[in-house]
């Protein structure tokens, strides 16, 4: 048995009960440690955690001492047998020293390559922890380089819509002004089937591809237009991080008002326009003016139920890109219990209200998980910046309304 353990220590400017709440918490493993984690952190419940990288790792727990100590098995893909991590939580001035021991490491090529990945993860990951409790701010998302693309659904309906001979893939529903993704050509109906020489055929393993890129960098990717594959060399964009205020009330202030901007966008295409003509549907198995207001609001609902998962210290979580806002039964539905323009816009300021009064009520206990509330600021925010998706509506609004016209 190999003898030599990995040991590292990070002395971070927050309480230890936080500390201890980073590693027995899913909802605050996946703030700076890993994608996605599921966590029974009791003696002998279970911790999994997974990484778009594609490594996982399982273990059990085997100690808890709250805001002292967590010990645990781990046993990670690909490597030979379990291993045993310990972090200990120390008083350090104003503060709280973590060491992290991992042992149990076995002799030969694939126990140092396992070992050696375990040095290499820690040790970015106490950094990330460090960040993370001290200001809120995830290292791996504000140093992680962007595409500047917006995503939408891919099936083989729509491949074969398209004419792309692939089934597999990120379609484009547009790209974002002034970076990468515009700078190299790509436009909407695109389909990303590479990166940098990586599979993109969903949202993690696109985010896992230009994981160990920074802004700057040049990438090869690969996509799909109609039938006709090309190739081309990207610049990765610099990631622009709004800045979330300190407080919940003036976050909700915030969020306000750029939601009038989306209001008056909205109604702005709504002028003039008959109950008849927004029922309208311009093709077979395209939405009509109701289903997209519907589609917006199913949207403000998944907010409302996700600000409730982060205030209960819980998230559901999915490893796989879906859209649950674009489950046609469900807009369907929706637009036939409000058979009225007036009636639709109605709900969908009441569901933005709703969004920011629930920001608003956030409490003192939530904002004291600094990742947890900067996290929570950053997507609301970036969800009404520039308001392009609303804009993308908006102007199928438009064309749904024109269709009912004949024009």
């Amino acid at each position: 048995m190999n003898t030599e353990v990995v040991r590292m220590t990070q002395e971070i400017h927050a309480p230890a009960a936080e500390a201890y709440r980073a590693f027995t918490r899913s909802l605050a493993l996946r703030e700076w440690m890993c994608d996605g984690a599921v966590v029974d952190a009791r003696p002998g419940g279970r911790l999994y955690a997974w990484w778009n990288s594609g490594y996982y790792a399982a273990g059990e727990f085997t100690a808890l001492e709250p805001a002292q100590r967590i010990a645990c098995t781990w046993h990670g893909r690909g490597e030979p047998g379990p291993t045993a991590v310990e972090i200990v939580l120390a008083p350090a001035g104003d503060g709280v020293e973590v060491t992290v021991t991992h042992a149990g490491f076995g002799e030969g090529e694939t126990w140092a390559q396992a070992q050696a990945a375990s040095r290499e993860g820690w040790a970015a990951g106490l950094e990330n922890l460090k960040s993370v409790l001290e200001t809120g701010l995830d290292l791996r998302y504000v140093q992680r380089p962007m595409l500047g693309i917006y995503l939408d659904e891919f099936t083989p309906e729509i491949a074969a819509r398209l004419g792309v001979p692939v089934t597999e893939g990120t379609r484009l529903s547009g790209v974002v002004e002034g970076m990468g993704a515009q700078a190299a050509g790509l436009q909407a109906d695109d389909v990303v089937v590479t990166i940098a020489g990586h599979p993109a055929g969903d949202f993690p393993s696109l985010v896992g591809a230009i994981q160990p890129y920074r802004a700057g960098d040049r990438v090869a990717v690969q996509f799909y237009r109609g039938s006709e594959r090309h190739t081309v060399e990207m610049a990765l964009s610099q990631r622009p991080v709004p800045e979330v205020p300190a407080s919940p009330s003036a976050l909700a202030d915030a969020v306000r008002q750029r939601q009038a901007e989306l209001v008056a966008e909205l109604e702005g295409c709504l002028v003039s326009v008959t109950d008849a003509e927004a029922m309208h549907h311009p093709a077979p198995g395209e939405w009509n003016a109701l289903e997209v207001i519907a589609h917006l609001i199913a949207g403000e609902i998944e907010n409302h139920i996700w600000i409730g998962d982060l205030l209960n210290d819980d998230e559901r979580w999915s490893d796989r890109f879906e859209n649950p806002t674009n489950v046609a039964a469900r807009v369907q539905a929706m637009a036939a219990a409000m058979p009225s323009v007036a009636d639709m816009v109605t709900a969908f300021k009441r569901s933005l209200e709703e969004t920011a009064a629930m920001l608003a009520v956030v409490p003192p206990a939530l904002v004291a998980h600094r990742g947890t509330y900067w996290r929570l600021g950053r997507i609301m925010l970036e969800q009404l910046q520039e308001n392009t998706h609303v804009r993308e509506h908006a102007a199928q609004i438009r064309a749904a309304v024109a269709s009912a016209r004949g024009e």
